[in-house]
């Protein structure tokens, strides 16, 4: 006998949702009905800072879907979620710290899409520190939500490869059309009382933490590997810059080149090249070979394209900074 689709209330506000709402109004409407949704108010956006609906929201309205946008989560908030009627709450990306009495109201609970294979990178940038730390798997942790920070126990997980040149956008993307299975797969056996959940394990805890423009700086004295997953990492944002002479060039994508040239290494950061893809730079061991440039004021472009308006000479240094750790310290957990 076939279970009634469960009514979901879903909590979130960035886009990488966007794939997951689509299946659950489409093919999973048949285990699932959105009843509402819950977003961030509208805020200033895009450089003319004009005031405008998120993805979400403009995602729901277009479905004739309620929406609700509360600053804060008070208890008319929480007797508003009520109202639906929900059997389960979803939430992914919604910017709110949620209240013992809000998780409560849905009959199953509240579950959470968290984008890195928990226990690691818990916390407010794994898509980026996964691809920065040169990771090559990630993924997307469904989990029960607890009042610790992406700790609560996990029922399942669907895995996504990091490629050499995948950028912080790529695998974003993939871990967005990632969710689909993972729900898909989940929901039915919640509905039937048969999802397990396992509690992390706090010996293995990472966290990660919230990016500031500062975090693009680069250390070319640091390995090419290292900087070739930062540069990646944090593509497009906050994005990573080095001051070349009177220039501070963006950096939007590199590697690392396998074979050595013949010629002795050179200071880190000096110029030793190009090649048919990129610059090539040394570094503290081995050769970085940035891929796509921007000058101020430009457009982000293939090296090779970058480099006929704007030639760089051989032995033209790149000025180091310091980079900062994307890893804090773990919290141990209460002993309570």
């Amino acid at each position: 006998m076939r279970m009634p689709p469960l009514r979901i209330v879903f909590l979130g506000s960035d886009p990488i949702a966007r794939p997951l709402l689509d299946w659950l109004v489409g093919e999973g409407a048949t285990v699932a009905e959105v009843a509402g949704v819950f977003t961030q108010p509208d805020r200033p956006a895009g450089r003319g800072q004009q005031v405008r609906p998120n993805a979400i929201k403009a995602w729901a309205e277009a479905r004739a879907l309620p929406v609700l946008q509360p600053e804060r989560l008070t208890p008319e908030v929480t007797a508003q979620l009520a109202a639906f009627r929900p059997d389960l709450g979803l939430v992914m990306a919604y910017g709110h710290l949620l209240r013992d009495d809000f998780l409560a109201v849905p009959r199953l609970g509240m579950l959470n899409l968290h984008t890195s294979l928990l226990p690691a990178l818990r916390g407010a940038s794994p898509i980026q520190t996964a691809v920065a730390l040169g990771l090559r798997e990630t993924g997307v942790s469904l989990m029960q939500i607890v009042r610790r920070l992406d700790a609560g126990p996990v029922a399942d997980r669907e895995r996504v490869a990091i490629g050499a040149l995948d950028t912080a956008l790529e695998v974003e993307a993939q871990l967005a059309a990632a969710c689909v299975p993972l729900v898909a797969r989940c929901l039915p056996a919640l509905a039937r009382g048969e999802l397990g959940f396992a509690v992390q394990d706090e010996a293995a805890v990472t966290h990660c933490r919230k990016l500031t423009k500062e975090d693009g700086a680069l250390d070319f004295a640091r390995p090419a590997v290292e900087l070739a997953a930062r540069i990646n990492g944090l593509f497009p944002w906050p994005g990573c810059s080095a001051a070349l002479g009177s220039e501070r060039l963006k950096l939007g994508l590199a590697d690392v080149l396998e074979a050595l040239p013949s010629v002795p290494p050179a200071t880190p950061g000096s110029v030793a090249g190009s090649d048919a893809t990129g610059l090539l730079v040394w570094t503290g061991a081995g050769l970085l070979r940035l891929r796509r440039l921007q000058r101020p004021g430009g457009r982000m472009l293939p090296a090779g394209d970058f480099l006929r308006g704007f030639p760089v000479p051989l032995g033209a240094i790149f000025a180091s900074q310091p980079m900062p750790a994307l890893l804090v310290p773990s919290r141990p957990p209460p002993t309570h």
